[in-house]
């Protein structure tokens, strides 16, 4: 952290001494950089390179770094107007409109100013993400025979079969295809298993993510209540045959937002009531490996148990390394996977190759156990620390389950309690929360926040963003 810093600093103090130069001017040397401003080459080679991509400076190998010369003018702006006549145009026919609503993803990938306590984050702090074992898994990996070749399109048969033996039961590698992320897994199940207009039954309250996708593929989300034991079999039966749908979308491990896991003896019911249906059920296994250290055994994939190919089964390594490590997979039995890797050719192509050398090093290192045996514990210490921060400071507020896996908490508002209100006022006070509202398909039963205790630096700053939300819920409670 503290070499971001110092190379952010370095940066800005060129920027504000490019002036002295004349556009095409040479700057000072790496070396007497690094003497004037006590920093290492590393330091001042990444400032330079930050310049360069903002168009400040022009580096030239074994000449230096120049003051870019003034860009041309901006040309005269056209006149687009014209696209919102064509686009309505185009979807008038649509039985569900597919203009894409992207705000209820962007609340958990969007930054703070600098200062606020980021308890809207879903991917681990870089203080958890396992870096050195992943610059050396990407540095292996880029020195392999092959490395920068094409791929299989399916993905590269070791880490189809590391993906299998990871889900277990009968997948086999055969049945695995190697996906950009998990978004970009359930986007093709979607696309794969639905045509556009027919209804997808998903969790209420679920992943706002999972929304944007079928309602930007023309399908029509309907919500099935959960509980602390997941989605409740009744009513998914009775949705089921009340649309006709043949999809349903489910987290059954610490499930989002909620944390709730399929209870066990809702498992096979699950799978029962979907398969006299006729109907898929997309299981997302998003947070597996974030499980907390008291969680004791977990139960398999729903996939596992699954040999009639009801199930389509998405995971990924990207929740517990890092938001740019962008490998999952997709296992389905049955003609359904050749559907599924025809939508991935045609979107993707394939996985880069270098992406997937790099997840067989990383996961073959010693590295990788230890890496989540790490996470493990400090997932469970800092949610620890915010519920008994929260307990002792918002008495008034129901936190209905805490989970044994994930990296956030759900919590119920006092009723008639305004989401957006609360959470412009948390902002306001430096915190980001994310409301509720966006994990619902349908009106939501009450108002609720989501906190994340995973992107933030520490149990301190924990604590400190749960006194920020005090202040701010005495502004609007």
């Amino acid at each position: 952290m503290q070499e971001r810093s110092s190379v952010g600093d370095l940066a800005e103090q060129l920027r504000r001494e490019l002036d002295r130069y004349s556009p095409g001017g040479k700057l000072p040397s790496s070396r007497a950089l690094v003497e004037r401003f006590r920093v290492s080459p590393v330091t001042v080679s990444r400032a330079l390179a930050q310049l360069a991509a903002e168009g400040l400076v022009v580096t030239r190998p074994g000449a230096g770094a120049f003051r870019a010369r003034p860009r041309p003018a901006a040309a005269v702006a056209g006149d687009t107007s014209w696209q919102e006549v064509t686009l309505s145009a185009d979807s008038a026919a649509d039985l569900v409109p597919r203009s894409v609503d992207a705000s209820g993803v962007l609340v958990s990938l969007a930054a703070p100013p600098p200062g606020v306590v980021e308890f809207n984050g879903g991917y681990l702090h870089p203080s958890l993400q396992p870096e050195r074992a992943m610059a050396a898994a990407l540095s292996r990996a880029g020195r392999r025979p092959g490395a920068w070749g094409r791929p299989p399109t399916e993905g590269l048969p070791e880490l189809r079969e590391w993906f299998a033996r990871s889900i277990g039961g009968a997948v086999t590698a055969a049945e695995v295809l190697i996906t950009s992320g998990g978004q970009s897994a359930l986007t093709t199940a979607l696309r794969a298993l639905a045509p556009p207009g027919a209804p997808v039954l998903v969790e209420s309250p679920t992943y706002p993510g999972m929304l944007a996708i079928a309602r930007a593929a023309g399908l029509r989300p309907v919500p099935v209540p959960v509980d602390a034991d997941g989605v409740k079999p009744a009513l998914l039966a009775d949705a089921f045959r009340a649309t006709g749908a043949r999809v349903f979308v489910c987290q059954p491990l610490f499930q989002n937002p909620t944390g709730a896991v399929l209870a066990s003896q809702r498992r096979a019911e699950l799978l029962r009531i979907a398969r006299e249906a006729g109907a898929f059920v997309v299981e997302d296994d998003f947070v597996r490996r974030l499980v907390h250290e008291d969680a004791g055994p977990l139960p398999r994939p729903l996939v596992a148990d699954d040999p009639d190919g009801v199930v389509v089964h998405v995971c990924s390594l990207t929740k517990a390394t890092s938001p740019s490590f962008r490998v999952s997979a997709l296992a389905a039995h049955g003609p359904v996977l050749e559907r599924l890797r025809a939508i991935q050719i045609v979107d993707t192509l394939f996985v880069p190759r270098p992406l997937q050398e790099a997840a067989l090093e990383l996961v073959g290192s010693p590295a990788w156990p230890r890496h989540l045996r790490a996470i493990s514990a400090e997932l469970k210490t800092r949610r620890d620390t915010m519920t008994s921060a929260l307990r002792l400071d918002f008495p008034e507020l129901s936190l209905p389950h805490i989970p044994s896996g994930g990296y956030h908490l759900w919590l119920r508002l006092p009723d008639g309690t305004d989401e957006a209100a609360l959470t412009a006022a948390a902002l306001r006070a430096g915190v980001a929360i994310i409301p509720g509202r966006p994990y619902f398909s349908a009106e939501p039963p009450a108002g609720h926040v989501r906190l994340s205790f995973a992107a933030v630096a520490g149990t301190g700053e924990i604590v400190e963003g749960v006194r920020r939300l005090r202040t701010a819920c005495d502004e609007v409670l």
